[in-house]
Formats: C-alpha cells, sequence, structure tokens
C-alpha cells in the first residue's frame, strides 16, 4: 500500500496493491502498517462504520462534527466511482478554507482518511455507487452539522447543469463563511486536542 497526503493538513490518500487472479481481484482497503507509517499513529478505535449508496450525481456533505467531540473518518467505494472531498473548515488551521479531491474508484481502489474537524462531502459519478466508512464516534444527531457544497467561495467540482442532487438540508446548509460568522466551526486546536483522545 501506498500513501500520499492531501493539500488538507492531516488527510491522506491510500492505494493497496490490487491482485487480480482468474478469479476476480484481491485487496486491503486499510493497513494498518501503512496507516501508521504514513501518519504517525494508529488508526482511531472503530465507534461506527456507515454504508451508503447513491445515484449517478448526488453530491453529499459538506458534511462535519461538532467538535469536541469531533469524528475521524476512513473512507472506501467497494463499488461505483466518487469524487472524495475533504474541506479544511477547522478555524486557525493552515489550510483553512482550503479543499482536496480524491477519484475512488474500482480500479486503483484508493481510500481516504479524514481527520477530526475536517468537512466531508462527495459526488457519485455513477448509479448505485456505495460508499463505506469508518468512525471514531457514534452518530449523535445534535453534533452532526452540514455545510453548503454550493458555496461560491468554495467552487467544489460539482456536477454543471444543474445535474447535482442535494438533500433538502444540504441545500439549506450555511456558506463556510456564515458557519464562521456564527460560531459553528470547529477550531483547530480543540480538533488537534480530539485527535489526540480519539487516538488513545
Amino acid at each position: 500500500m501506498t500513501s500520499r497526503p492531501l493539500a488538507i493538513t492531516g488527510a491522506h490518500e491510500f492505494t493497496p496493491t490490487v491482485f487480480p487472479d482468474e478469479r476476480g481481484l484481491f485487496l486491503a482497503p486499510f493497513q494498518e502498517p501503512a496507516f501508521t507509517q504514513a501518519l504517525g499513529h494508529p488508526l482511531f478505535p472503530v465507534a461506527q462504520s456507515n454504508h451508503s449508496r447513491s445515484k449517478r450525481g448526488v453530491v453529499r456533505g459538506i458534511h462535519y462534527t461538532r467538535t469536541p467531540p469531533g469524528t475521524a473518518k476512513y473512507v472506501y467505494c467497494p463499488i461505483g466511482r466518487a469524487i472524495d472531498i475533504a474541506v479544511d473548515i477547522r478555524v486557525g488551521s493552515p489550510t483553512f478554507g482550503q479543499w482536496d479531491s480524491v477519484l475512488l474508484d474500482q480500479e486503483h481502489y484508493r481510500a481516504v482518511y479524514l481527520p477530526v474537524g475536517v468537512g466531508h462531502a462527495f459526488i457519485a459519478l455513477e448509479e448505485d455507487t456505495v460508499m463505506s466508512y469508518l468512525l471514531s464516534d457514534s452518530y449523535i444527531a445534535h453534533n452532526e452539522l452540514s455545510l453548503s457544497p454550493l458555496d461560491p467561495e468554495l467552487g467544489l467540482p460539482l456536477p454543471q447543469n444543474g445535474e447535482a442532487i442535494l438533500s433538502a438540508r444540504d441545500q439549506a446548509a450555511p456558506t463556510l463563511a456564515q458557519a464562521h460568522e456564527q460560531g459553528l466551526l470547529p477550531s483547530y486546536t480543540e480538533c488537534l486536542r480530539a485527535q489526540e483522545t480519539t487516538h488513545h
């Protein structure tokens, strides 16, 4: 498995070695030694795993968890194709307001690690795109927040011609600047503190 840091501080992409044969193929989308070597710590204890299936053109996010407690994620796409997007919404972070993306597909079988406090979104590029992810904390509705993926200041690579399919919640979500003004964004310092707690 190889790894690559993303443009967002603390976020990483992982690409496993694929072993094809006459039966099909085999790969390991998460490997602890490679993760620890890349990040300097092991993966968080997994509190929950999520599974979603999306139509082509569906945009989910930008979602994040109030910090504390904060949630780290390890995201993988076992079926279909998606653009997975990490958005740095941590106030005080050296990469605040920036985003980076990774193509998750059935050719390279990449996975993405998102540290505590980083916003997450993805765009389904095919029908029945399945996303599977590991979470460091359980779902608590009160702690789950959303930012607008349509925020022109961010300029995410969304489907054009009105093809993006969003939930009512994501359509009504504030922009990054609005959330900042309202004090809804996590602080980088708090996220780092929660991150340390998460991994121990």
